[in-house]
């Protein structure tokens, strides 16, 4: 994914909110939210390059997403995918931050990441860039883009803004989460980060929904957990030109105990 934002434990009825857009190269092939065929307890979209996923969740309420951290210096172009970091603490058993502590120490020869982990309970926050870092995160609402963990960046700060308004407002039917994310307009130069990639290459990055022939938004999830144990995940996907092209809803309730 590419930007999150994220409620844990801040809401009456909801543990956990979710809504997030993954920007991918449009050739790069993917499978929709979908269970997985070769470990039943996953769901999630696909990476069919190289087989992880940039957001899962498993039947005992387990989630997991991760971005990139954009820094060109930091590119391995060698390394194994960071795709694989979600189904590695999907199929384990060790907590969340257990499970970030773990991968932050085997990180150093991955490409820039930032993960966000639930366990069904707690949250934690995992990254190897600017440095190997996990921890624990106190019940809020957050934001993770293509940075550290709520870097002001525009578009990370307005959605979160608009996304905290939803919360609080306890609008929180899928829908309106995922127009939430559909906003094309770019930043301002004067605001823009400068994260080594250029400017025309910063603006186009600094809308919330990115739209380029090449490059762009791929789709927009959204993930309800209640207190009661009931899942919602609700999957949009997008063509080169921000058209619609098709749409997945999954409902189950958590399951102690599953793989």
């Amino acid at each position: 994914m590419c930007l999150v934002v994220l409620a844990y434990d801040c809401h009456p009825r909801y543990r956990l909110i979710l809504a997030a857009n993954r920007d991918e190269f449009h050739d790069r092939p993917a499978a929709p939210l979908a269970w997985w065929h070769d470990a039943p307890g996953i769901l999630g979209g696909r990476d069919l390059a190289a087989g992880g996923t940039w957001l899962g969740l498993d039947r005992r309420g387990r989630l997991g997403v991760v971005t990139n951290f954009r820094d060109p210096s930091t590119y391995r172009p060698a390394a194994p995918s960071r795709g694989a970091l979600i189904p590695r603490f999907l199929r384990d058993e060790a907590g969340a931050r257990d499970c970030a502590d773990r991968i932050c120490a085997d990180s150093a020869e991955l490409s820039g990441f930032s993960l966000l982990l639930f366990d069904g309970r707690g949250l934690a926050y995992a990254a190897n860039q600017p440095s190997a870092e996990g921890r624990p995160l106190a019940p809020g609402i957050y934001g993770l883009s293509n940075h550290a963990l709520d870097t002001p960046w525009p578009k990370l700060s307005l959605t979160r803004e608009r996304f905290a308004a939803e919360v609080a407002a306890d609008r929180l039917d899928p829908g309106p989460l995922l127009r939430l994310l559909r906003d094309r307009r770019p930043a301002p130069d004067e605001a823009l980060p400068d994260t080594g990639i250029g400017l025309e290459r910063e603006r186009l990055l600094s809308a919330t929904f990115i739209v380029s022939e090449g490059y762009g938004t791929r789709c927009t999830t959204v993930v309800l957990i209640d207190r009661e144990g009931e899942v919602r995940v609700e999957e949009c996907r997008y063509g080169r030109s921000g058209e619609p092209v098709g749409r997945t809803a999954v409902a189950f309730r958590v399951t102690a105990g599953s793989a």
